[in-house]
């Protein structure tokens, strides 16, 4: 099973739905989900700046930085295989 790590946004008053999506996402395609949840304004603010991000999540797969959410979904529709063959007419 291939390994995600995640680091997500969960404040006292907010919690991002992206990362709580990511997480979502990555489960359901599969991985095995290592999760980082950042708890505190300076605690946030201080990895975005370590990491030279905007906004969170993050997403690492197998040690590779993926990025944020939007990301993670182009990354994953990229690993699917591609059907040859298989026409619809409409």
């Amino acid at each position: 099973m291939a390994k995600a790590v995640l680091y997500r946004m969960d404040l006292p008053n907010y919690t991002c739905g992206y990362g709580t999506a990511a997480r979502d996402l990555l489960r359901a395609s599969g991985f095995e989900v290592e999760e980082h949840i950042l708890r505190t304004r300076p605690e946030t603010d201080a990895f975005k700046d370590k990491h030279h991000i905007a906004t969170t999540p993050l997403i690492f797969i197998d040690g590779q930085k993926i990025g944020g959410f939007t990301d993670l979904k182009t990354h994953l529709r990229a690993q699917k295989p591609k059907r040859k063959g298989l026409w619809r007419n409409r």
